[in-house]
């Protein structure tokens, strides 16, 4: 465990919450890093046993700090320095929606015909 002064978003960013640094920063500047519901600066300095709502493209975190990094180091490392406290609400819904990934293709009878309906419409209405 290091000392020393340890910032919200680099340790943001060490923890793998954010790709760079600048986006950490970023996301405390518009808000989406809470403690106890108030915004705080990217400048602010952490502790361990510090709660932080962190809300994401993908998800709203939930984490408690258990130990201090300052160097971005690998997922299975990195996990070590949190407790994901998310709601289990919020897990369940990152997973309904990965389970509906969008391959592309339309769900029958729904929306626009394909262009073979087309077809199909078009010589069935054409013949007398």
């Amino acid at each position: 465990m290091e000392t020393g002064k340890h910032r919200i978003d680099k340790y943001l960013w060490a923890i793998r919450i954010f790709k760079t640094r600048s986006l950490a920063a970023e996301a405390c500047a518009k808000g989406k890093v809470k403690e106890n519901g108030d915004s705080v600066k990217a400048s602010r300095n952490i502790k361990i046993g510090d709660r932080f709502e962190i809300k994401t493209s993908d998800k709203k975190w939930v984490i408690q700090v258990s130990g201090l990094i300052q160097q971005r180091v690998q997922y299975s490392e990195a996990i070590k320095y949190y407790l994901d406290l998310t709601p289990e609400e919020e897990i369940n819904r990152i997973k309904l929606i990965a389970a509906t990934f969008n391959t592309g293709k339309r769900l029958s009878k729904i929306g626009r015909p394909t262009k073979k309906d087309k077809r199909n419409l078009d010589d069935f209405l054409s013949e007398p």
